[in-house]
């Protein structure tokens, strides 16, 4: 059964940063596309960032691109999501995802 558990959301500033954390296990991690995706308020997912399984090339939704980075350790099974400069339009509950799964989530709330 394909489990992914986040950790890292919080409450930042406007320009703050947070690194999220994706716990995953179920699955040979290191051989699947993870992705990062997230929902805000009122709002339909949206699709933020991804990285593949070999040469871990990532990919980025344009409104991320130089803010956020995305990366993965095969060793521990975990996708991170290090979010900078962030914006009260980041605000949202972020999900780490592969294939139609995803996780519980973790909140990112930015406000002064």
């Amino acid at each position: 059964e394909v489990q992914l558990e986040e950790f890292g959301g919080g409450l930042v500033q406007p320009g703050g940063s947070l690194r999220l954390s994706c716990a995953a296990s179920g699955f040979p991690f290191k051989n699947y596309h993870m992705r990062w995706v997230r929902q805000a308020p009122g709002k339909d997912l949206e699709w933020v960032a991804g990285i593949g399984s070999g040469s871990g090339s990532e990919t980025y939704t344009d409104s991320v691109k130089g803010r956020f980075t995305i990366s993965r350790d095969n060793a521990k099974s975990a996708l991170y999501l290090q979010v900078n400069s962030l914006k009260p339009e980041d605000t949202a509950g972020y999900y780490c995802a592969v294939g139609a799964a995803r996780g519980r989530g973790t909140q990112v709330a930015v406000a002064s």
